[in-house]
């Protein structure tokens, strides 16, 4: 982490109205860039809603969507040509580069002996043990994306402690999982803002506290009547909101106590090291889920539970009377082609040298962006787990969600994206994150410095831009 102290502070109002100016600017830029993106999306077509294929794709801080032509290991291309250094890798879906050789190989091979049968397939027990050496003593299970295994996850710790009730942070995100999409305002646990067709009553069946708040944690616990804590040992959904000194520790302690199950989701903070963020920090969770990148991008995600969970959820189905719908698994989770590229991407993508070359790069743009906050005079820090980093616009960091939204800024963020993507390079949407893959290169970690350099100098010009 790089905290940033400014002696001349710059007008933040001023860069705010300036960043404005930059944003209707750098529009007009990119509409020029993509005539064929824009003619797509400007003349509705039946078929999609939106005319994209997930309606938060219109999200994106851009006029428009472009289209994708094309991508491979650290750059995009779309279909107007354009070339992008691609420092999104699909927020994290694409963490170890986009079509790893050994994935495309392993799709290949899959899809020749059928895609999916349901049943296992011989490489089984090879990836059984590849997960186990990787990320730990877990008794594995498989899902299509980290929403599912999360959902099962928590299925089952409801079934092995007998509570109903689920706890998360305040500004998690999780996936789509009803109990989690839930925020805390006014100190209550409240259904999130904009969701669709919400029924379910969240404050039943869910408790939100901060992150780093340990008393929080105390108070939720003793109640007795909470299965698991479900949580992001970073928090990655809300700017990049770190652990306190001993929080996790306290986490593992109180929640043992209670006889709350801990469960860690590192769909994101697998960006650490090799192993996530459990196995380098040393983490003992009862539940462990990766999703997005754990594949190298093919829709799979694992999750594991600890000997004693396995155990308890043995227990109950041994008492179960014939044959029954758990509500836990997909007929297309656990296929032939995940297992394949599970055991590709593990043992051929997923590696420690993968990880020293992401963490090199990960060095040089936290340094090079305090470098830049600095010599801008802006009152901003650099945040980081592993191979993803996030300036935060504050120059403190944030211990919690609250800090978080209050530090957040979005015509500062608009400005930023669109800024350096109309300099060939392109960061995650919706907050400042930019995450590094073993495909990306030195030169591009520095044109991405030199391309965030100049946006951060035309925001606190004093003549404007």
């Amino acid at each position: 982490m790089s905290y940033q102290e400014t002696a001349h502070p710059v007008d933040l109002a001023k860069v705010c109205a300036t960043a404005r100016d930059l944003i209707a600017r750098e529009a007009s830029i990119y509409e020029q860039l993509r005539p064929r993106s824009q003619a797509m999306f400007a003349n509705p077509a039946p078929g999609f809603y939106d005319q994209v294929p997930q309606h938060w794709m219109r999200d994106w801080p851009m006029p428009f969507p472009f289209a994708v032509a094309g991508a491979s290991g650290s750059t995009l291309t779309d279909i107007d040509g354009n070339t992008l250094v691609d420092f999104c890798l699909g927020d994290t879906g694409a963490m170890f580069g986009h079509a790893p050789r050994p994935i495309v190989e392993a799709l290949s091979k899959s899809g020749e002996r059928g895609l999916t049968t349901m049943l296992p397939s011989g490489e089984v027990a090879e990836v059984g043990k590849l997960l186990t050496d990787r990320f730990g003593p877990f008794v594995f299970q498989i899902a299509t994306t980290a929403s599912d295994a999360n959902r099962f996850a928590i299925r089952v710790a409801r079934a092995v402690t007998g509570r109903n009730k689920i706890l998360v942070f305040d500004g998690c995100y999780h996936g789509a999982v009803d109990e989690t999409l839930v925020d805390l305002e006014d100190g209550q646990t409240v259904a999130r803002k904009n969701l669709l067709g919400q029924v379910v009553d969240v404050t039943t069946t869910t408790v939100s506290i901060p992150f780093n708040d340990i008393d929080a944690l105390k108070t939720a616990l003793e109640a007795g009547d909470i299965a698991v804590v479900l949580a992001e040992p970073v928090m990655t959904n809300c700017g990049m909101i770190l652990p306190d000194e001993g929080y996790l520790t306290a986490l593992r302690d109180l929640t043992r106590a209670a006889g709350t199950l801990l469960h860690i989701d590192e769909t994101h903070t697998i960006s650490t090291g090799l192993g996530g963020y459990t196995a380098v920090h040393g983490l003992d969770p009862d539940i462990f889920v990766v999703g997005k990148p754990v594949g190298g991008g093919v829709p799979v995600a694992i999750w594991g539970m600890s000997q004693e969970v396995a155990k308890a959820m043995s227990d109950i189905r041994a008492r179960m009377t014939g044959i029954g719908h758990s509500g836990i698994g997909t007929t297309l989770s656990g296929s032939t082609l995940q297992i394949a590229c599970l055991r590709a991407c593990l043992s051929e993508v997923m590696t420690a040298e993968a990880y020293a070359t992401t963490n090199r790069h990960a060095d040089r743009l936290e340094q090079g962006f305090t470098d830049a906050i600095r010599a801008a005079g802006l009152p901003w820090h650099v945040s980081r787990v592993g191979a993803r980093l996030e300036i935060v616009f504050s120059a403190k960091p944030v211990r919690n969600a609250a800090e978080a939204r209050a530090a957040a800024i979005d015509d500062i963020q608009h400005a930023l994206h669109i800024g350096v993507l109309n300099q060939g390079y392109l960061v995650t949407p919706f907050h400042n994150m930019v995450l590094v893959a073993p495909t990306t290169t030195d030169e591009q970690v520095e044109g991405l410095l030199s391309a965030y350099e100049n946006v951060l100098t035309r925001l606190v010009a004093q003549e404007g831009i």
